[in-house]
Parts: C-alpha cells; structure tokens; sequence
C-alpha cells in the first residue's frame, strides 16, 4: 500500500532527506517496535517514533503515573495521574499520529507466565526491533536474553543524575549483545535509583531521543548506527564519547 496524500504531507520532511525518501517511509509504516518501559526513556522515545511513522508500537509496563514521574516522563500528564502507563502512552501517542497503532500490555515482561506476567519469548518474537528503557539490571538482562534467543536488534540506554548512555546491540549480526559489555549487574549500592540519586529531567529527553534516532536509521538503513559502538554523554559539562565495544566469546548469553 502507498503512502496516502495526508501521509506524505505529514512525512514530508523525512521523504525529501536521501537517506530517508518514500522508500525509508514506507519502511517505517511496516516495522514493529517493542518498548520496554514507558518511563523517563522510554516516553521521549515513544514520541518521537510515533511522530516518525512507526506502523506499529508496543509498550510494556506494569506501573502507574504518578506525580513523581512527570518531571521526565513527558508522555504523560497530570491528568493521567494512578492511570497505567501503557494507557496514558497510548492517548499521546494517538494524540500525535492516528496512523499508529499501539500495543500496550500492562504487564510485568518475564520468561515464565502467570496471571500478572507476561511470556517473554512469545512478546519479543512479535517485533521487529526492541527498545530497552527500563530502570532495572534485572529487566535489562532478561530482555537482552530474550533478544539474543529470538536473533531481535536490540537498542538499549540507561541514565542516573546527569548521565547517560546508549547503544545498540546485535549478535546475529556480530555485534556484542548487552552482556558482553556489562557481564553482571553492580554491587548492591554502587548503582543507586533515580529516587535515591535524582535526575535531571532533560536528560531523559536527549537519551530517549537517541533511542529513537537509533531506531529509525536501522530501520530505514540511513547512516551508521550504534551497532558496536557506545555512546556516553555527561549532561552536566555537555560531553560525549563514543567508545568501540567488542563482542566477547566467551559471554554467558550470546558466546558460541
């Protein structure tokens, strides 16, 4: 199917960059993306991706809004307050461009099932590309498990205080998956949460923004990705660095 006369006036300023075009459009309409987290990354990222033409976008979150998160979490709003965050993204998304559809699933994203669970394996299978935002080592690791399993790109970024970093990972396509970069989790205390350390709430937007231009390059083929690289950036003294990441054979998920 093509682009229809309100799309291309809606996508016109993507169609007329070469590296984009119909082609890289039409692209974008057909992909499905899959976000972990609609938090303080993965709410700018939703955004962006929505605006951007992404056919199909899913969400994966288990919590609620809550004051607390609008100082970041920008998909959201006061009036959305004790409302499941799957739900609240979906309404902006919508808001943004009706010609994405959006997935939510208010669950917790396991590798087992259960009334409150939802199976992982089976989820990650149904996207092409996943987004990891959450906030957790413990969620982080599993979904690059599950990505490494089902041979899924993935693309994930943290953030604490005025920090943050991204990158995207892909074995199947011989880059280091996750775990060969960071093969265990920090000691208890050595990496503290944003309601103990703060953030800035900016910094979600520059990070979440990334995420999502990461997204549409390995969509539509534009450019060089993050695949093989990670990118660091201290917001507090407007620095970055790309530093090269190499996979490691002997990693515990994705070595041969």
């Amino acid at each position: 199917m093509n682009l229809t006369p309100e799309e291309l006036t809606r996508y016109a300023r993507h169609i007329v960059l070469r590296e984009v075009g119909g082609p890289g459009q039409m692209k974008l309409r057909a992909a499905r993306v899959l976000i972990v987290g609609a938090g303080g990354l993965g709410a700018p990222a939703s955004m962006y991706l929505a605006a951007a033409g992404v056919g199909t976008i899913g969400i994966v979150d288990d919590d609620t809004v809550s004051l607390s998160n609008l100082q970041r979490q920008i998909v959201h709003d006061t009036t959305t307050i004790d409302t499941p965050k799957v739900e609240s993204a979906a309404r902006t998304l919508n808001r943004i461009n009706p010609h994405v559809a959006v997935e939510g699933h208010a669950q917790r994203l396991t590798q087992q099932t259960g009334p409150d669970m939802i199976d992982g394996p089976d989820l990650i299978d149904g996207y092409d590309l996943i987004l990891d935002g959450s906030d957790s080592y413990q969620t982080r690791y599993l979904v690059n498990a599950l990505c490494v399993a089902a041979g899924k790109p993935l693309i994930s970024a943290a953030m604490t205080q005025w920090e943050g970093q991204v990158s995207l990972y892909h074995p199947a396509a011989g880059t280091p998956c996750y775990a060969c970069v960071f093969p265990q989790a920090p000691a208890d205390g050595l990496a503290p949460s944003c309601a103990e350390a703060g953030i800035v709430g900016a910094l979600g937007g520059i990070i979440g923004s990334m995420m999502a231009m990461e997204a549409i390059k390995h969509i539509t083929g534009a450019g060089q990705t993050l695949a093989g690289s990670l990118l660091l950036y201290d917001a507090l003294y407007a620095d970055s660095r790309r530093i090269t990441i190499a996979r490691d054979p002997a990693c515990k998920v994705c070595g041969v």
